[in-house]
Order: structure tokens, then sequence, then C-alpha cells
């Protein structure tokens, strides 16, 4: 199998419509931007086992790869398949990233340590979950320029070494909004509504994809207006804000997840959300 190495972008060309604005150096919990052979013409593209987002700019493919917050720095991999089932390694190096604690006191214990009659729940549901962040769906001109989905500055940022009650928990897999109950929550771009549910930690969520992987989720709303299958454009209302689920106070949790890595949505918005530190709103 032919090796090939390929230098990663920094950002997309300006004239992607669709162009990730933010410094996207290979991070664990960001993305690597590749820039794919002059020749190439894929099929498919894989990192491990899962299916890449490739997306064309002029006449150059670009993988767009999501790394999972457990990625090892150092030297990976892209594996690429050609429409003649040809196959090329492209490599690409992931860079470390530290990121902060975040203690938080949560009144109600069972959201900290459940109890053995909510295991049941919580283990269908996270099987829903994943299900759902793992989906593929082909689609040409996914649309990765996102709208910020509800007004508001950051409460609670990506990749957050969670504490609950002292107790360390799975790393921050989103980015938490503040934003006062019952304001509406968007579509930041054109999707699918994938699943929707009422969850033990998540409270009512809406999952939507976008395409070739590319899937996001909103928390602890109090009210959702979509349903499953049904499709929405950039803007279209999801639902409001609330406070259901494992919360301290109305925010929305919103997660993107691109080749089922959770990665950090600020790499998809235009300018940095602004952030706050005096809100403490914990998200799953």
């Amino acid at each position: 199998m032919l090796r090939l190495s390929v230098l990663f972008t920094l950002a997309l060309f300006a004239t992607l419509s669709h162009a990730l604005s933010l410094d996207t150096t290979p991070v664990p919990g960001g993305i690597a931007v590749i820039t794919l052979p002059a020749d190439a013409d894929p099929a498919s593209a894989r990192y491990g086992d899962k299916r890449v987002l490739v997306t064309k700019n002029n006449d150059r493919y670009l993988a767009i790869v999501g790394l999972p917050l457990t990625t090892i720095p150092g030297r990976h991999f892209l594996k690429l398949t050609d429409r003649q089932g040809k196959h090329l390694n492209l490599g690409f190096q992931v860079e470390d990233k530290s990121y902060e604690e975040q203690h938080i006191t949560i009144k109600d214990k069972r959201k900290v340590n459940p109890e053995e009659r909510d295991m049941e729940r919580i283990t269908r549901e996270s099987k829903q979950i994943k299900k759902a962040l793992r989906h593929w769906s082909s689609r040409e001109n996914v649309v990765t320029d996102f709208r910020q989905p509800v007004a508001g500055p950051t409460s609670s940022p990506f990749g957050l070494r969670r504490f609950f009650n002292e107790q360390a928990r799975n790393p921050h897999s989103g980015l938490d909004i503040a934003a006062p109950e019952g304001a509406p929550i968007q579509a930041p771009a054109p999707g699918t509504v994938l699943d929707t549910g009422d969850f033990f930690f998540n409270g009512n969520t809406v999952l939507l994809d976008h395409g070739q992987g590319l899937v996001t989720m909103y928390c602890h709303m109090s009210k959702i207006d979509v349903t499953p299958g049904q499709t929405v454009n950039t803007g279209d209302k999801l639902g409001e804000i609330g406070m259901t689920g494992r919360v301290t106070g109305p925010h929305l949790h919103w997660g993107v997840s691109l080749n089922d890595a959770r990665i950090d949505p600020l790499l998809f918005l235009p300018e940095a959300v602004p952030a706050t530190v005096t809100s403490k709103e914990p998200a799953p």
C-alpha cells in the first residue's frame, strides 16, 4: 500500500463556501483538514473504522476529520479509497492540548451517583444517543459554516475536565451557552431531525443530521418543536431553552459530532462566542 504524506491546512481556503474560520491545528477534540492529492477521486475516506466527511474546494478534495478527546498526540493516518479500489494512507500530525478543570456542586445527588433504579434507563438512553451520533448519510455540499443556535455567552467551554461534587466525570463534550428559559433554539445549518427524547442526564434533547457523519445535539430544552424525520433549514426553531436533566440553571448544551468524535462547536462558528465566568451550568 502506497503511503503518502500530506500537509493539513491551518484554515480552509477563503473561497470555500462552508469555510471553517478558526485555527484548525489538529488536537484532541479538534479537527484535521487534509488536502487530498490533486489526482484523487475519492470513493471514501476513513479514520480508523469511521467514514470521514469529504468535500470539494475548486478542483481539490478536502477531508475533514473529527479527533476524539482521547486521541493520542503523534502521527495519524487517513485511509483513502479511490473509485478504482486503490488505497492510500495520508499522514497528519496531532498536537497535544490541555483543557482546564471545572468543579460543580449538584444538589440532586441522583444526577451524580444514579441509583440502581436509574441505571436501566441510563443504559438504554446511552445506546439511543450513541446510535444517533454514529449516523452516516451521504449528502453533497455539507454546510459547516454554522449559526450560533441561541444568543448568549459561553458558560462552560468544550473539553473541560469535569468534577461533580468533587467526583471526576467525563470531559465536557459540548459547549454550554447561557440563555433565559424559553429563549428559542434555532438550527445552525440545514439538516434532518435524527431523534428526540427526554433523557436522564441530557433532559429534553434534539439530534440533527447534517450529512456525512456531521451530527449536532441540543440538550436541557424546556420544549421540543420538531419531530424525527423532519427537515429543517438554518434558523428554523428546534425548541426552547430550559433546565431539564442535570443542570443548575437554564442553558443550552450544544454538541457537535464528526465521524463519531465529539469536537469543539466553536470550530464551526464564524466568530467565537463571548465567554462568561459567572455561570456554572453543567452538561453531560
